[in-house]
């Protein structure tokens, strides 16, 4: 399956690092039920899920799962990628990885895990209707969700007719010192956005350093930057797009627009460890995520699902009208320092 895509100009070598993904937050684990490892006597199997979603999302997504799957419970360790990469360098560092799965971040991150030699290729995991784009042709890893970035604007401030479509819209001087942004050194997601923007060949530096001179404000990350939108401070600006209909649904004056140029996305991936003792039912987990049940349940968080049958969040437009900014995966790695100091030293 195939969305509307539009290309980078890029060329690069090899080279993988992690992202951190949007929405970081400091380490907890969930609640869940006690149990022990699985026995021949027929005991819970216990699949232990490291991941970066949102607490709730993940829990709601858990409680579905086990209701299918009643033999299989699943204790949550939830992190910002870059905790997750550090436990999980330690634990491999130790011995073996303690997770049986994880769940975060973005393929350039999973293709560091693959390379490493971390993760397990699928045996059973059906992709059969999931988008080619957020398939690992390898067999590794799967996209779980599509997050877009977007343009968004305060509704209160800006009429819909004026509200700017594009990237290029952003440079007009009339959105001087009314623009805010997360900041590429902290939000892992902005400086996977800056590293599609800066290989794009109808932005690039150029459009880099016309949105600068705009005098944007530089948030901390995706969070505060919808906070800001929403209230009015700089009514227009780039977001994630699940963070926009969150607000929404809330009663914030904020509404979401996807660039006809396209849009950077980051996809959440999914992936077993290799040193899981329980791979059958992981990926289990894998396909119930996968699932028309478990990709509408992401539609109800307002992510964008991997599966057309799935539809769209709110007034989103479907999946095949949305045009996605591709770029290479060496790209998004090998060039992301250069990228993000160029990106940064042109919004000052």
């Amino acid at each position: 399956m195939h969305l509307v895509r539009t290309s980078a100009s890029i060329t690069a070598a090899l080279g993988v690092a992690a992202l951190t993904l949007v929405g970081c937050a400091e380490p907890s684990t969930s609640e869940s039920p006690t149990a022990a490892e699985t026995t021949a006597t027929g005991e819970k199997t216990v699949l232990t899920l490291y991941t970066s979603e949102p607490e709730d999302k993940v829990d709601e997504i858990n409680r579905a799962f086990t209701e299918e799957n009643p033999d299989i419970e699943v204790q949550v360790y939830r992190a910002g990628t870059g905790d997750l990469n550090a436990r999980i360098e330690a634990e491999r560092t130790s011995g073996k990885v303690e997770a049986d799965l994880i769940w975060a971040a973005d393929a350039p991150a999973f293709e560091g895990f693959k390379a490493e030699d971390l993760l397990v290729k699928f045996n059973d995991v059906d992709t059969s209707n999931v988008l080619d784009e957020v398939v690992d042709a390898e067999g590794f890893y799967v996209g779980t969700r599509l997050i877009p970035t977007v343009i968004a604007y305060n509704t209160d401030v800006i009429d819909q007719a004026d509200a700017p479509t594009s990237w290029a819209d952003l440079t007009d001087s009339k959105y001087m010192d009314k623009i805010v942004l997360p900041d590429p050194a902290v939000s892992g997601a902005a400086a996977y956005n800056a590293t599609v923007w800066m290989n794009n060949d109808k932005l690039g530096e150029a459009w880099v350093t016309d949105l600068g001179a705009n005098n944007p404000m530089i948030a901390a990350s995706n969070g505060p930057t919808s906070q800001e939108i929403a209230g009015g401070g700089h009514p227009v600006g780039i977001v994630v797009d699940y963070l926009v209909r969150d607000l929404a649904a809330k009663g914030s004056p904020i509404k979401e627009v996807y660039a006809t140029e396209g849009s950077p996305y980051i996809t959440e991936p999914i992936a077993v460890f290799k040193d899981s003792a329980n791979q059958a039912a992981a990926e289990r987990y894998i396909n119930f995520i996968l699932s028309e049940k478990g990709q509408k349940i992401a539609v109800e968080q307002n992510y964008l699902p991997v599966i057309e049958s799935a539809g769209t969040p709110g007034d989103a437009p479907a999946l095949k009208d949305i045009a996605l900014m591709n770029a290479d995966l060496d790209v998004l790695s090998e060039d992301r320092a250069r990228s993000v100091e160029f990106f940064q030293n042109a919004m000052n």
